[in-house]
């Protein structure tokens, strides 16, 4: 199996490594320490050896970060993290930390008076540091760049990863690696720029048309590049992840040098040179100072064009949903034949999902962890599973599956959450809420000019309405067989970034009662333009969503009365497109299940 279901951190050893990191930081005159959930790459899924956060504070979730003090360390979570972070600290020594609610400026100013915290400039960007110094001008702390004080005691921290690179065909990628090349080196030229630095992983592989293997359940590589103004691309990463295949691939206009490498070839640049101020480390453009050459800040060049997918990637990712598609549906009728057998854990249920994507013969990796929370566990919104949390399925409750699957043509991300037994009236009723987000979000046609902020209450307006809410976005950007979380688009009360033909995001509202249960349903999204509608008006264009995830929601736990007409015509219509798409590659008893539960209401 790709999923393992160990215990990956334990909170006994907290206190122990806190008080070691606290006798470094008073040997170097320092009155703290940040501790990001970071590498120097600002990934969200990073390598065992960049687990600093976890392996400090027994944190596991995928975002967050520790200020370390001399009388408290705060552990900075956000909405998603809330009840996790309960269960994986020492409360005792770590105190968890309601970000970004509390800001990390003011915090620090009402627990310490004065003094200067360290950070490694490589784990945090220049955009994070600027904020953060501002917020405490006034004050008697100050911050100071220095090597990194978790690895000073990390004693048996792991390597650095080497997996190995790998082609991505051209008619997969729908565009060669020269001419993307071409068009972002021409933008540079235009804008009077010789370079630009590039140092999210997902973004070198989307331009050189490669991918790799340096994280689980992400194809990516680890490694920086340099695009020069004539399309040349110098690509800094360990020459042992390279066969001969790719090298040729890569060609004689992209330079592979080792990532030791990258450090004295910024400082050989002519500028201006062009960085990321919110993506790349602040490392970078430091360097780039120090050596007098001139910094000019702009967006990654390859963020934007790598977000707006070309016809060939949506092609792929259609074709993945649909093997996806009916692996969940094999999977969902396989599910309603055990439960009432009983028995059944939360491992079991993520064993026979994943044994249904592996059947497809086409699934390369998981697209991440499943997240199978059973009754109570699936309030925590990124649970993972193991052995220790292992919990029954038990009759008249509520199961939270998010899980999802790469494949060569696609990524997938689908969250269901399914009725076992009766869960109640209270249970259908906020399901129900959930599910018209959901439809309000599939449903909605908007001039272009809009970002994910203004379409984002859409889909929280029917749990609004009950006094209800959610404590994560409403949708996150997904890669092209790249990573599941994607940038820079979002369907978020704080994205401003436009939504543009090509995007691909997610549509998951939810709904959570800690200690009851947890509700989440999510499809995959593309942003296409919208037709012209009769007595519209000309001169406006407008975008829509086209729905790519073809798998059925429970009809047992909607309260059709809650329905309005518009919203039942969309469920019916969803239903019988999934039938139609999905027949022909199911089971029969899967096609039987499917008929069942596409059944209109």
């Amino acid at each position: 199996m790709f999923q393992t279901f160990d215990v990956t951190a334990n909170p006994a050893q907290g206190p122990g490594r806190l008080s070691a990191l606290r006798a470094v930081l008073a040997a170097e005159g320092l009155a703290g320490f940040i501790v990001p959930r970071a590498d120097v790459h600002q990934g969200e899924y990073v390598a065992a050896r960049d687990e600093r956060l976890q392996w400090l504070t027994g944190f596991t979730g995928s975002a967050g970060f520790a200020i370390v003090l001399p009388t408290v360390a705060g552990v900075f979570i956000d909405g998603r993290y809330r009840t996790q972070v309960k269960g994986q600290v020492d409360l005792a020594h770590f105190t968890p930390v309601p970000w970004p609610e509390v800001k990390q400026a003011d915090w620090m100013r009402d627990q310490l008076a004065a003094g200067t915290l360290g950070f490694d400039p490589w784990l945090h960007t220049a955009d994070e540091i600027e904020k953060l110094e501002a917020g405490l001008q006034g004050s008697g702390l100050s911050l100071r760049a220095v090597e990194n004080m978790v690895d000073r005691i990390w004693a048996d921290q792991p390597d650095a990863p080497m997996g190995r690179a790998f082609v991505h065909p051209d008619a997969l990628a729908g565009e060669t690696s020269a001419a993307k090349r071409a068009r972002l080196a021409e933008g540079l030229r235009k804008a009077g720029r010789s370079a630009a630095v590039i140092t999210l992983p997902d973004s070198l592989c989307w331009l050189l048309n490669i991918r790799g293997a340096d994280v689980p359940r992400n194809p990516i590589l680890h490694g920086f590049a340099i695009l020069h103004d004539d399309a040349r691309v110098t690509l800094f990463a360990e020459g042992a992840k390279f066969d001969d295949t790719v090298r040729a691939y890569l060609g004689t206009h992209v330079s592979l040098r080792p990532v030791a490498a990258f450090v004295p070839a910024l400082r050989t640049l002519q500028g201006p040179v062009q960085v990321d101020k919110g993506t790349a480390p602040l490392a970078v453009s430091l360097e780039l100072q120090e050596a007098g050459i001139d910094v000019v800040w702009g967006d990654d060049p390859c963020r934007l064009p790598k977000a707006c997918k070309n016809a060939g990637e949506i092609n792929g990712m259609r074709e993945a949903h649909l093997r996806d598609g009916a692996a969940m549906v094999e999977f969902l009728c396989w599910l309603e034949d055990r439960l009432p057998q009983g028995g059944m854990t939360e491992i079991d249920v993520v064993k026979g999902l994943e044994g249904f994507r592996r059947a497809t013969n086409a699934l390369h990796e998981i697209s991440f962890d499943t997240i199978c929370g059973a009754g109570p566990n699936g309030a925590i919104m990124h649970y993972r599973v193991t052995e220790e949390s292992n919990r029954a399925v038990e009759p008249n409750s509520l199961l939270l599956v998010d899980s999802g699957g790469q494949y060569l043509d696609g990524t997938t991300d689908i969250t269901r959450t399914v009725a076992v037994g009766d869960p109640g009236d209270y249970a259908r009723a906020c399901y129900t809420r959930v599910l018209q987000g959901t439809i309000a979000i599939s449903r909605v046609r908007w001039p272009k000019g809009l970002a994910g902020r203004d379409l984002e209450p859409l889909a929280r307006a029917p749990l609004w309405l009950a006094g209800q809410d959610f404590n994560h976005g409403t949708g996150h950007g997904v890669g092209a067989f790249l990573s599941v979380h994607e940038g820079p688009q979002r369907l978020s009360r704080i994205s401003e970034v436009l939504l543009e033909v090509g995007m691909i995001l997610s549509n998951e509202p939810g709904y959570y009662r800690e200690g009851e249960f947890g509700i989440r349903l999510e499809n995959l999204i593309v942003v296409e333009p919208a037709p012209h509608l009769p007595g519209g008006d000309d001169e406006r264009s407008q975008l829509q969503f086209e729905t790519l995830t073809v798998v059925p929601f429970d009809q047992r736990l909607v309260v059709a009365a809650m329905l309005s007409p518009g919203e039942r015509d969309w469920l019916n219509t969803y239903h019988a497109m999934v039938l139609e798409k999905l027949a022909p590659r199911l089971s029969p008893a899967a096609l039987a299940w499917c008929k069942a539960a596409c059944a209109p209401i």
